[in-house]
């Protein structure tokens, strides 16, 4: 009995871990990530409209 009291006790501390630790921290991450891929987008457009409009 006290081992199926652990295994429910220990899913749901796992539940936990996971929702209010690891998903928010990977949902950063993915914030980051496309921020970064945004500015990098910009200076891409940027620098190759620059270099289209001095070759001119």
């Amino acid at each position: 009995m006290s081992r199926v009291v652990m295994l429910v006790l220990g899913a749901l501390l796992a539940l936990f871990v996971l929702f209010n630790f690891i998903l928010p921290m990977v949902v950063g991450l993915l914030k980051v990530a496309l921020i970064i891929g945004v500015i990098g987008l910009l200076v891409f457009v940027a620098v190759s409209l620059v270099g289209k409009t001095s070759s001119r």
